[in-house]
């Protein structure tokens, strides 16, 4: 399982409210892409940064859904490229849900190391 960080700037002098109004816009977006299994949006608590947590199958997916046309619309947003990040989601605690999942070795993973 892979987990995708990205990382923007917010737009400058955005509210914590027009942030969330813009990312309410991409719901459908996201909700449409059947390869995204969760999405978590968040904003810094100082509110300059923003972020988005994606949890993928694969590294390929996540690079899918962030092509070169979604990055340029984020520059054209917020004035900066995103910085992205892919980590290998090996163990989640689920409190909520009472639940601990482990999970494989990334394939991506797997073929570096080889």
């Amino acid at each position: 399982m892979i987990l995708e960080l990205v990382e923007f700037n917010s737009p400058k002098g955005w509210t914590r409210e027009q942030v969330a109004e813009d990312a309410r816009h991409v719901i459908p977006k996201w909700q449409g892409n059947k390869e995204l299994l969760r999405k978590h949006f968040l904003l810094e608590l100082n509110g300059k940064t923003g972020a988005g947590v994606y949890i993928w199958p694969s590294v390929d997916a996540a690079r899918r859904a962030h092509d070169e046309v979604w990055k340029q619309s984020i520059i054209k947003r917020t004035g900066a490229a995103p910085t992205i990040r892919y980590f290998d989601l090996f163990l989640l605690i689920d409190n909520e849900q009472g639940k601990v999942t482990e999970f494989p070795q990334a394939a991506e993973i797997k073929a570096d190391a080889a």
